[in-house]
């Protein structure tokens, strides 16, 4: 198995245990904006560590250099992606949400990907297409329970 499909498998796999772990935080606290700023000070933390570790401070120099407003973004998409996950799983459960971003992600992957190439559906595969549909498809009975 290349590495590549090995550890997509194993970033799934820990997504599922990131999520129930912060719906067991949030259960704890006030409000879920501080199982945020909890998973993302500790992400950001390792990352600055591992940075500074590898690059010194040369790396923080750099890192600082390369922000410009739209940079921010991503950060922002991140946080909205955690929450959503947290919601999901605590009013829908782990498979619905699961099956619901996971669908999601792929249409707006499809849509992206025949946006950067100019290409329409029609470009697609037949077999890509056939495996989008059942995908959704899928989601739709995993999370069509909780509707």
């Amino acid at each position: 198995m290349p590495i590549t499909v090995a550890t997509l498998i194993l970033a799934g796999i820990s997504l599922v245990l990131q999520n129930a772990l912060m719906v067991r935080i949030t259960q704890s606290v006030s409000t879920v904006l501080i199982t945020l700023v909890i998973n993302s000070s500790v992400g950001l933390t390792a990352l600055l560590l591992i940075l500074i570790s590898r690059n010194g401070l040369a790396g923080l120099t750099e890192a600082a250099g390369a922000i410009r407003p739209w940079a921010l973004l991503p950060g922002l998409l991140g946080s909205f992606f955690v929450f959503a996950g947290i919601m999901g799983y605590q009013r829908l459960g782990a498979a619905p949400t699961i099956a619901v971003l996971v669908a999601s992600q792929l249409l707006a992957g499809l849509a992206f990907d025949a946006a950067i190439s100019e290409q329409k559906v029609a470009g697609f595969s037949t077999w890509q297409l056939v495996g989008a549909l059942l995908l959704v498809t899928g989601a739709v009975l995993v999370a069509g329970r909780n509707a």
